[in-house]
């Protein structure tokens, strides 16, 4: 009785298990390069030549075309740590990948994955209980929200900026959006600009689009703007069917002529006489529109997309009108200022102050294209974890020194775990120290040799990260240098690895249609 078909591929038992867990353990050996401030950068070519140069894990292990189907777990786990917390997740995938390592030891030794899932999930909640303990107790202030920043940026492609100058725009951008409600994170926007060195880089009090004036002759700056948002079509009208207008005599076309001059003509009377002095519209405008507005000093941005136009209303407190015999004054939002600029072949406006206050954009600038846009990631990590910070009040220290401590507890309450599921617990610590070791080898120095010192300044002073200043390696105390992360990132890192490594634990039977 055949009741999978002929085509189909099954494989069963250690051998299902083996090949998933080499499959995770191989993703993860990819991105663990990029980790830590001396991490490497991976260069990424798609089949149409397009190249992505990053130290990003989420965005290598997204760029990677990776079929198999546990692998695609591991990349999982970095676009769920990237989704909740903005940043970790090479952490996360290192530690994933670790965790299946020790894993397949402990199945060679004949420890049942049944076991080894629960050691895995007990043990990840001392890690949790070691993170809150690791905690620092300093209020997180502006000062910390910086370290946080520059500890996430440090490593990343930042051009010709420093992560330091960087993390104060940050701070200033969350800042910005932070209210008695919480941060409201989605209202910080990064827009990239290619042509300058990324000294140039600024923090906008507003959005800003890529739109340019839908006249030459319109105004390039516009202050105290009344803005209104139409998805209206100021062009003449049609209709719905095919229709044909026979035209006797050169009075009637004059007529057809006038005609159409009149509609268009009320339509830009109508906006002058609103009150609105700068007009955005989903949908096309007629030149003869434009040349009347730019006339009476209106400023129009015409097609825009619906997501700009939901920026606008976001950022300005307008409401979008969909028929211009509907638009009112109570419609209207405001911005101190609108302006429009060129830079090289593109045009850009520039909607700042006012209503428009409550949105800021950093606008990312750079000689080129890659520089911009690994900028581009590098300011958003760093935006996603200092709102978590910012949220949380909870940061605990970076370069290693958190997994250290939960290292050491996990061994610690090993030893009153009974059975075998002690060994997955001792190998779930065993699994943490993969980030001193990386760390260490990222920076030139022997992995087992700084663990080994790592340890024991952990036991003698209670906190021990390997810190790179320059071109010195030491271990020391990572609050006294403000290398800090997010206590979320590291608490989402343990648990979405944990979750993703005893999935794949668990699975023995591979069925697979061809």
């Amino acid at each position: 009785m055949f009741i999978l078909s002929e085509d189909s591929q099954r494989t069963q038992g250690r051998d299902a298990q083996s090949s998933n867990i080499m499959a995770g353990k191989a993703v993860a050996e990819s991105v663990r390069t990029t980790l830590g401030p001396r991490g490497m950068d991976k260069m990424l070519v798609d089949s149409g030549g397009e190249v992505v140069i990053t130290n990003d894990g989420a965005t290598i292990l997204n760029e990677m075309d990776i079929e198999h189907p546990a692998a695609q777990m591991i990349v999982e786990v970095a676009e769920s740590q990237e989704e909740e917390v903005g940043d970790g997740t090479t952490t996360a995938g290192v530690v994933a990948g670790n965790l299946l390592g020790e894993a397949e030891d402990l199945i060679e030794q004949d420890v049942h994955a049944t076991t080894i899932v629960e050691g895995y999930h007990e043990a990840a909640q001392i890690a949790l209980e070691a993170i809150d303990e690791q905690v620092q107790e300093a209020e997180v202030d502006d000062e910390i929200l910086k370290q946080v920043a520059e500890s996430s940026m440090t490593g990343k492609g930042t051009g010709g900026l420093t992560a330091e100058s960087l993390a104060e725009t940050v701070v200033e951008a969350v800042r910005h959006v932070d209210s008695e409600d919480g941060v409201a994170r989605d209202n910080v926007a990064v827009h990239t600009q290619i042509g300058a060195s990324s000294n140039a880089t600024e923090l906008v009090p507003g959005i800003v689009l890529d739109e340019e004036p839908a006249h030459d002759e319109m105004p390039s700056e516009v202050e105290n703007a009344s803005i209104a948002v139409l998805d209206v079509e100021l062009e003449v009208q049609t209709g719905e069917i095919d229709a044909e207008y026979a035209i006797d005599s050169i009075d009637q076309l004059n007529a057809a002529i006038d005609a159409e001059e009149g509609e268009l003509q009320g339509y830009a009377e109508t906006i002058a006489e609103s009150g609105a002095d700068v007009v955005f519209t989903t949908d096309g405008v007629d030149d003869r529109v434009s040349s009347a507005l730019a006339s009476e000093g209106v400023l129009l941005f015409d097609d825009l997309t619906s997501s700009d136009a939901k920026d606008v209303v976001s950022a300005t407190g307008a409401r979008r009108v969909g028929a211009l015999d509907d638009l009112e004054e109570s419609d209207f939002g405001e911005a101190d200022l609108i302006r429009t600029e060129n830079f090289g072949d593109d045009d850009l406006a520039f909607i700042e102050g006012g209503a428009a206050a409550e949105a800021v954009t950093v606008f990312v600038r750079g000689g080129t294209e890659h520089v911009v846009d690994e900028l581009e990631r590098a300011i958003g990590d760093a935006l996603d974890v200092v709102a978590t910070a910012l949220e949380s009040g909870e940061v605990v220290p970076g370069a290693g020194a958190t997994e250290i401590a939960i290292a050491d507890k996990v061994r610690q309450e090993a030893a009153g775990i009974e059975g075998r599921k002690q060994l997955a617990v001792t190998a779930f610590a065993d699994a943490l120290d993969i980030v001193p070791r990386t760390l260490a080898a990222n920076t030139g120095q022997d992995p087992i040799d700084a663990l080994v010192d790592l340890r024991a300044a952990h036991e003698s002073e209670g906190r021990a990260g390997l810190i790179t200043d320059g071109e010195e390696v030491t271990i020391d105390d990572p609050f006294e240098y403000g290398v800090v992360d997010p206590a979320d990132v590291k608490r989402e890192a343990v648990e979405s690895a944990t979750e993703a490594a005893t999935m794949i634990v668990r699975i023995d039977d591979v069925i697979a249609a061809e």
